[in-house]
């Protein structure tokens, strides 16, 4: 069966973090398991690059639009490179191609009667590029949606007839798995009972866009970003080009934020229904990541860098983590704390040490040969249990529960580990039941080859170790045999190195929490909470990068003590370490030392960021470890 599957094309307002990750490698998850499962995959990203926000924002750098949407669509594309992300096409709406379909859409949709001219007012956000009725307004000024200040706009513009898709929707949505999960879908199915209006889906307030059709004369006329930005999906099929690749849309899969669902699954069906293309199969909707229960922010600090995770702990234990620690469709929190946990306990003793176990048994009991044919005799029970859980993981995959996907498959391994444990292998083959614990041993490698097979659209790598360690691929064959038809195979074993290691202490550094001018102005310390801060100025002997970031830098600094103290800061980006040698500066001294990605940090250098970090230091010399106070 031939699937079509795609991602949101991420917005270039800024460069690829935590979410994008997280939507990206769910839509490569989903590839990978259908292709092992014999389907025809094509999968779509890519980037939204027009738009007022856009052009804005390129202007203050002294960029023009398509220079800036280079630079950031650039970044995302190495990244998913860099994740090995299976995509087949990477789809830009700045391509010629693609503006050649959204102007025969345009045409298309308007000689239907579905397009006319009118006029507009009404309150306008830059950030979301949407209007808003002033009744959805907070505090009747911001966006109800990113919170950002609106301005009144009042324009002559083409309208879409959505007013006219309302009862169409609503009998699209009675479709069960149109919108994933059933609690966003009656999100949404609440929002289109409201009322629709009519969708204006022009602008002529800038220009960094694709103009309507000339045949319209009407040159001032920009596309709408979000009719524009949804068009990708066909238009990377060749729709109303060469239609090559059309036949795919059939059965077609979105994933999406939460956040822009209402664009994905009013608008977007609206639109195809126009156009009388089919509408998705299925519309997932997932939810937002935090850092340590906190929001993310630029401000704070505290945005996860995906690569730097990834190059910090492993791309599959990422990957893994993403797709294990939050159900799909609810919000999660990223933790190194929680990451650690599940790499040591999960991949690590119930995963990792399974295949250890297995070719250790295997090396000592049978010269590494592990044979199936007396497995289902002894246990038939264990063999039965493993795969309906298997069969169970799959219908979890089609409802995108990524999650519940993940626990099932370890309820396979815990079988495999507890049978170990229960039958005791060695003292079977002490007792001389030399027959039954080979069996047992092919029995729980049946269960792991299972789980690898079904693992690898999430650790590709690792469960590619997993069989080349135990001589078996993981393709369409594999799959049929050990997962379809729940067969046993043969295995032939070899000696392989540890499949995870485990983690220690936290590997990156933690953000430091900052706060808003509102949040300091409202934290009013009194003068005895003053007196427990000791600020002390210091020289510093030596700065030096430390090896592995990008952003952190280690002194040694004297304070006027019996050593120098080593203290590492986060200012990389903005100082040579050779320039800082012999400066002075404050520090807080009384803060109490850290590990900050494995080196000891004895207190804090003091700095203000105005544009660019300038670190706090005495005006002239002063004597070292001189009290600031």
């Amino acid at each position: 069966m031939k699937k079509f599957i795609t991602s949101p094309i991420y917005y270039v307002n800024d460069v690829p973090h935590i979410g994008h990750a997280y939507t990206t490698i769910i839509c490569d998850f989903l590839a990978r398991l259908w292709r092992l499962q014999g389907d025809d995959v094509y999968f779509t990203t890519g980037t939204d690059e027009h738009g007022q926000k856009i052009e804005e924002a390129a202007k203050k750098r002294g960029f023009t639009p398509q220079e800036y949407a280079d630079e950031i669509s650039a970044k995302f594309k190495t990244l998913w490179d860099e994740f090995d992300i299976s995509y087949d096409c990477y789809a830009r709406t700045t391509s010629d191609d693609h503006a050649k379909t959204v102007r025969r859409a345009f045409e298309i949709m308007h000689a239907k009667g579905d397009i006319y001219k009118g006029e507009y007012e009404g309150f306008y956000c830059v950030s979301c590029e949407s209007f808003f009725p002033e009744t959805q307004l907070v505090d009747g000024e911001f966006c109800p949606d990113c919170g950002k200040s609106t301005r009144i706009l009042k324009e002559e513009s083409y309208f879409f007839r959505l007013s006219n898709y309302a009862d169409k929707l609503l009998e699209w949505y009675e479709d069960p798995n149109c919108i994933l999960p059933q609690g966003k879908k009656n999100e949404v199915i609440n929002f289109v009972k409201q009322g629709l209006k009519d969708l204006s889906i022009t602008r002529t307030g800038f220009n960094w866009g694709v103009k309507i059709p000339e045949s319209f004369n009407d040159p001032k006329h920009i596309m709408y970003v979000w009719l524009d930005a949804l068009l990708i999906y066909p238009s990377s099929l060749g729709y109303l080009r060469d239609d090559k690749n059309m036949s795919y849309w059939d059965n077609a899969y979105h994933i999406v934020g939460k956040d822009i669902l209402r664009f994905h699954a009013v608008y977007w069906p609206a639109f195809l229904m126009s156009l009388g293309l089919p509408l998705p199969k299925s519309i997932g909707a997932h939810g937002w990541w935090t850092r340590d229960g906190k929001k993310m922010s630029k401000s704070i600090g505290n945005v996860v860098n995906p690569k730097e995770v990834a190059d910090a702990y492993g791309l599959d234990q990422f990957r893994y983590f993403l797709l294990r620690e939050v159900p799909f469709g609810q919000d999660g929190d990223f933790s190194q704390r929680a990451l650690i946990a599940r790499i040591n306990s999960e991949l690590c003793d119930d995963l990792g040490n399974l295949l250890n176990r297995i070719i250790g048994m295997s090396k000592k009991y049978s010269d590494y040969k592990i044979n199936s044919k007396d497995s289902l005799k002894y246990f038939k029970s264990e063999i039965d249990e493993a795969n309906a859980i298997c069969l169970e993981a799959l219908n979890l995959a089609d409802e995108l529960a990524t999650s519940r996907y993940l626990e099932e498959l370890w309820k396979v391994l815990s079988i495999a580990n507890v049978s170990i444990a229960k039958y005791e292998p060695w003292n079977l083959i002490k007792n001389g039941e030399t027959h039954k614990a080979n069996a047992l041993v092919a029995m729980v490698a049946n269960l792991l080859a299972k789980v690898a097979v079904l693992a690898a659209p999430v650790m590709p790598k690792s469960c590619e170790k997993i069989a080349k360690a135990m001589n078996f691929e993981i393709d369409t064959m594999s799959y049929e045999k050990l997962i379809k038809n729940g067969e046993l195979i043969d295995f032939l074993a070899k000696d392989s190195q540890p499949l995870f290691a485990k983690v220690e202490e936290p590997l990156l550094e933690s953000p430091v929490a900052t706060q808003t001018k509102e949040e300091k102005t409202e934290n009013i310390i009194t003068i005895d909470d003053f007196k427990n801060i000791i600020i002390k100025v210091g020289e510093v002997l030596s700065c030096e990068n430390v090896e592995g970031s990008d952003k952190l830098l280690k002194f040694k600094i004297d304070l006027g003590e019996d050593r120098p103290r080593q203290i590492i800061s986060g200012i990389a980006k903005y100082y040579n370490p050779a320039d800082l040698v012999g400066k002075q500066v404050c520090v807080l001294a009384n803060l109490k030392p850290a590990k900050i990605f494995k080196q000891l940090s004895e207190g804090m250098i003091l700095s203000a960021e105005d544009g660019s970090l300038t670190l706090i230091s005495s005006m002239a010399k002063v004597k070292n470890g001189a009290i600031v106070g």
